[in-house]
């Protein structure tokens, strides 16, 4: 499963190879007009995105972009997807990350 790696690289802090894996389903969904599918499945991508900014020292694009990801989490109870505790489980990992940037703030 594809989010097991995902979540595998966010516990790993590899968040650019995290946001790759879930490239291809992103683009599945959206093109087989899944759109709340591919809108989530976007909002994980652009939280390791996000967190990937900050670690790179671009404070502002981090907070932009991990605005992206809060804006499409709900999605999350609205659609179905196998493993659905796996999202729950990933979208928890890259919250405690963000916590983590908060914390000399």
């Amino acid at each position: 499963m594809k989010i097991d790696e995902f979540i595998s690289l966010i516990h790993n802090k590899q968040f650019v190879a995290a946001h790759e894996v879930l490239e291809d389903d992103w683009h599945m969904f959206k093109k087989s007009g899944q759109r709340d599918k591919a809108k989530f499945i976007q909002g994980l991508i652009n939280g390791t995105t996000a967190i990937a900014l900050f670690y790179k020292g671009r404070e502002s694009a981090f907070l932009r972009v991990w605005s992206t990801f809060q804006k499409y989490k709900p999605l999350l109870d609205t659609i179905e997807l196998d493993s659905k505790e796996k999202y729950i489980e990933a979208i928890k990992i890259l919250e405690i990350e963000y916590a983590k940037t908060r914390i000399d703030k």
